[in-house]
């Protein structure tokens, strides 16, 4: 999942249609058929058949698979004799809404730290395409909470986790240890000004726009304070590379293969924040959740890692763990910001089965730190619930 902004502008008053997961707009298709007459003049396309939708997120890229046309040993005409992949993937971002440069700039990053990342194979930076490599067509979730199968076992999960966790302390201590190319690829601070803007997406858009009502006077008192914290705990917090969606549907993994590090994908939002803030996102993903001893064998598991790699972690796992909570705590309340907005803005509505998870997450936080048992009222009232506030902390 990411957004297409950091912005919060104001709710608006009307829905889109509740029973499309897609607001059409003509646009779209000249946009295609722009993409078809790049890609005609293109060699390393040439194998292969016309665009075909292939997967949307919560952005306003989209994307499209290019199947290889003819018999299955079909070779690339290039010098090589290499057969051609099966497969490759146009990305289209609208330039004016989702410019490819940032995506380039960290592409370029996370492979010199040695991460499975999408190859470039070609681009159109002015209109707004690219040519990648297919990672397939099976992410993490797929494998830990199959269709119409069981979820997985928290050994097999582990076991599928471990890698994608490997790969991500691999990412920190790679930009950790050269500082220089994160300025040189002009990665941005997620400081107070971002996190500040993107708490705001909670009042406006899930409290405002999905509850239909407003903060009273006291309550935005309160949520004033619990940003200002926030806006002051995460940046004290250690500072690495973050991917910023490192979820389930953004790692790619085989089957026959899941102890390999994943193919990462959606890595365009990159920032330099808390060191929890992937690990969280993974941990405690919007679309696939976990019993919470399991979470906190997971978490410790990964501070040893990093500990090994001479990231700047604190000493007490413990304290790892409550930067943890506080770090979801401000993703979470986000999230629902952006699931809100995504059904009430931009009609795709599948994100608002996901709210009772990320919610849940939220409350269990709220329920165990007495400095957030202000925000727990606050989600009591604009959800109608009655319940009793107990803390441990």
């Amino acid at each position: 999942m990411t957004s297409p902004s950091d912005a919060a502008p104001a709710a608006p008053d009307l829905r889109s249609d509740p029973n499309s997961d897609v607001r059409l707009d003509v646009r779209l298709d000249v946009r295609l058929e722009q993409a078809r007459r790049w890609l005609s003049t293109l060699p390393v396309a040439a194998p292969y058949g016309p665009p075909v939708p292939a997967s949307a997120d919560a952005s306003f890229r989209r994307y499209f698979r290019l199947e290889r046309a003819g018999r299955p040993g079909l070779s690339n005409p290039a010098p090589s004799s290499a057969p051609a992949p099966h497969s490759l993937i146009l990305m289209d971002a609208p330039p004016e809404r989702e410019p490819l440069d940032p995506f380039l700039r960290v592409q370029g990053l996370l492979a010199d730290a040695g991460l499975h990342v999408p190859q470039c194979l070609a681009r159109n930076t002015d209109e707004g395409f690219l040519l990648l490599e297919d990672l397939g067509t099976t992410d993490l979730q797929a494998v830990l909470k199959p269709a119409g199968a069981a979820q997985a076992s928290p050994a097999q999960a582990w076991a599928a986790y471990r890698p994608a966790l490997q790969s991500l302390v691999q990412m920190q201590a790679h930009g950790f240890a050269h500082p220089e190319s994160l300025e040189r690829t002009g990665i941005p601070a997620f400081g107070p000004e971002k996190i500040a803007a993107e708490l705001a997406l909670f009042p406006d858009w899930y409290v405002q726009g999905l509850r239909r009502t407003q903060l009273t006077a006291a309550e935005q008192t309160q949520w004033k304070a619990l940003v200002d914290h926030l806006c002051h705990r995460l940046p004290a917090m250690a500072q690495v590379l973050v991917h910023r969606d490192y979820h389930c549907r953004n790692l790619m993994v085989s089957t026959n293969a899941l102890d390999q590090p994943p193919g990462v994908i959606d890595f365009q939002d990159a920032v330099v924040g808390p060191i929890t803030y992937d690990l969280v996102s993974l941990l405690r993903d919007a679309y696939i959740d976990w019993p919470e001893a399991e979470q906190l064998d997971w978490v410790i598991r990964t501070w040893e890692m990093s500990r090994a790699a001479g990231l700047p972690v604190p000493a007490d796992a413990t304290e790892f763990y409550e930067d943890f909570e506080w770090v979801g705590l401000q993703r979470h309340l986000k999230v629902l910001g952006i699931f809100a907005r995504l059904s009430i803005r931009d009609g795709k509505h599948r994100y608002l089965a996901d709210i009772p998870r990320v919610m849940q997450y939220t409350r269990k936080v709220c329920e165990r730190y007495s400095r957030l048992t202000p925000l727990l009222r606050i989600l009591d009232r604009v959800d109608g619930i009655a319940t009793e506030v107990r803390t441990t902390f």
